[in-house]
């Protein structure tokens, strides 16, 4: 007996935290994707895992390069657009209504360099440690400290208020209530 939970707990357990760092770092119809293409290659190398290895980070981790792929396939497609660029018009001015709540907090942090939205993805949302997120995206704990405290700081000035921003530490290291 090799002591390990079957794949399908270890889904259970975990789906809901790959699914929010894939959200929170790829729009939301690529983030299903990422997330489906995470188990799968999970399930591929669960098998030879160690049985005391940490799953949640080792499945973000697989998340993270999962969501790499993505973006990166992403950028090598070509969008179709129904009028050029030059011609468009801006949402307001076709008289759209207002953004929800949520796809205001998706442009808010999809304005975000790579390594703070990667940051606050990995601690705030799949609840990591600062040394396990600078392992995943490279560097040193401080230096996620750092990219996760200047990211919740450009999230508060371009998006006060963000439900999101809940629980993220203030300014001297207190939660926000």
């Amino acid at each position: 007996m090799t002591g390990k939970q079957p794949f399908e707990a270890i889904v259970s357990a975990h789906g809901s935290t790959v699914l929010r760092v894939c959200r929170a770092v790829l729009v939301p119809a690529d983030a299903d994707d990422a997330w489906s293409e995470t188990f799968l290659s999970a399930m591929k190398a669960y098998p030879d895992l160690p049985a005391g290895a940490n799953v949640e980070a080792w499945l973000v981790t697989i998340a993270h390069r999962k969501a790499i792929d993505v973006t990166r396939a992403a950028a090598r497609r070509a969008i179709p657009v129904a009028e050029t660029p030059d011609t468009a018009t801006s949402p307001a001015a076709a008289g759209d209504a207002e953004p929800d709540a949520a796809a205001e907090l998706t442009q808010a942090l999809a304005k975000l360099p790579a390594k703070q939205k990667q940051a606050i993805a990995y601690h705030y949302l799949a609840g990591l440690p600062y040394a396990e997120v600078a392992a995943i995206c490279g560097g040193s704990a401080d230096a996620a400290r750092r990219a996760a405290a200047d990211g919740i700081a450009a999230l508060r000035r371009s998006y006060p208020g963000a439900p999101a921003l809940k629980g993220a530490p203030g300014e001297h290291g207190q939660a926000i209530p």
